[in-house]
C-alpha cells in the first residue's frame, strides 16, 4: 500500500498495480488512474486494475479521504467535502502517477460520481484521455423510476438524520457502501435539485464553499479531452438522463466513443451500477483495454 500526500497535507491510501516482473513496462506507453465513485472503496476496482497490469498497463487505485484505506481511526470530526475529494485527493493521485511515469500517457478511468470529481482537480489536464463508466452526478431524480422515492428518502431523510446523530454517515450498517464523513454526507443530503451548485449563504470572508464549488465546476467546463463513455443497460443510477447531466458539465470533452453493454454481452444475468468492475464484468474488459491501447497509439506517445 502507498501513502500519497495531498497538497493540504492529508495522507491518502493507494495501491499501484504494476505489470509482473519481466514485463517490458519500465517506461510504459500508458498508465491509468482509477477515480472511484463516492462511498466506494478503491478495493472494489482491484480486479480491473490487476487486469490492466497483466496487460502491461500500470494502474493506480486510491481512496478519497475518509473512505477505505484513507479512513482515519474515527470519522467523527473529520473535515471533508466534495471539493476536498476533487481538488486535493484526485489531484494527489494524478500528480503521483505523473511523477512515477513521466513519459506515459495518463488515462483517467472514472466510475460513477468519480467522473465529476476528477474534473475538479487543478491538474486534470494531465489526463490525455478519459474513460467514464456509469457516470452520473448523484441526483436521485435521474435514477430509474423504481429507485427515485427510496433513494430520496435515504439521501434526504435517513442520511442527514443519522449523520447528525453519529457525527458521520454509517452507510455500511445499511448496506449502502462505505461510511461517509459528515461534510460529504450533508452536502449530498442538501442536493434536492438537479444542478450542482453551492448550498447555503455565502460567507463574508475567506475562500468560501461557494467559490470552491464554482472553481470545481469551472475546471470541469474547461477540460478539453477525448473521452470514452461506457454505459450499462441495467444501471439504475447512471441512466441515460444521469449521464447526459454529467456530460453537460464537460462541454469541451470530445466524445470519441460511446459503449453500451448489456448483461448478455458479459454472459451474466445482471451488471448494474457496480458490476462492470467486479468479476461478472470481466468479459467486457478486453473492449475497454483496446480503447486504452488505441488511445496511446493514436496520440503518438513513445
Amino acid at each position: 500500500m502507498l501513502r500519497l500526500r495531498a497538497s493540504d497535507g492529508f495522507e491518502l491510501g493507494a495501491v499501484l498495480h504494476e505489470p509482473a516482473p519481466g514485463t517490458p513496462a519500465s517506461a510504459p506507453r500508458h498508465a491509468v488512474v482509477v477515480h472511484g465513485g463516492a462511498g466506494i472503496a478503491a478495493a472494489r476496482y482491484r480486479r480491473f486494475a490487476g487486469y490492466l497490469a497483466q496487460h502491461g498497463i500500470p494502474a493506480l487505485t486510491y481512496d478519497y479521504r475518509g473512505v477505505g484505506l484513507s479512513r482515519p481511526e474515527s470519522l467523527r470530526g473529520l473535515r471533508a467535502t466534495v471539493e476536498d475529494w476533487a481538488e486535493y485527493d484526485s489531484a494527489a493521485a494524478l500528480a503521483w502517477m505523473r511523477q512515477r511515469f513521466p513519459s506515459a500517457e495518463l488515462v483517467g478511468v472514472a466510475h460513477s460520481v468519480g467522473a465529476m470529481l476528477l474534473g475538479g482537480a487543478a491538474n486534470a489536464g494531465e489526463h490525455a484521455r478519459l474513460v467514464l463508466v456509469g457516470a452520473h452526478t448523484g441526483y436521485y431524480g435521474d435514477y430509474a423510476p423504481r429507485y427515485r422515492v427510496p433513494m430520496a428518502i435515504v439521501w434526504h431523510g435517513v442520511m442527514p438524520a443519522l449523520t447528525l446523530l453519529s457525527g458521520y454517515f454509517p452507510a455500511s450498517r445499511l448496506g449502502l457502501g462505505e461510511d461517509l464523513p459528515a461534510g460529504i454526507a450533508m452536502q449530498w443530503a442538501r442536493r434536492w435539485r438537479g444542478e450542482v451548485r453551492p448550498a447555503g449563504k455565502e460567507p463574508a470572508r475567506g475562500v468560501s464553499a461557494h467559490s470552491r464549488t464554482h472553481m470545481l465546476l469551472d475546471r470541469c467546463a474547461a477540460l478539453a479531452r477525448p473521452a470514452v463513455v461506457v454505459s450499462i443497460s441495467d444501471d439504475a443510477f447512471a441512466t441515460p438522463r444521469s449521464t447526459a447531466r454529467l456530460l453537460s458539465y464537460y462541454p469541451r470533452l470530445s466524445i470519441a466513443q460511446r459503449m453500451l453493454f448489456t448483461p448478455a454481452d458479459a454472459g451474466v444475468a445482471s451488471i448494474g451500477h457496480f458490476g462492470f468492475f467486479a468479476q461478472r464484468g470481466a468479459a467486457l474488459w478486453p473492449k475497454l483495454l483496446a480503447e486504452i491501447q488505441t488511445a496511446s497509439r493514436s496520440s503518438g506517445v513513445s
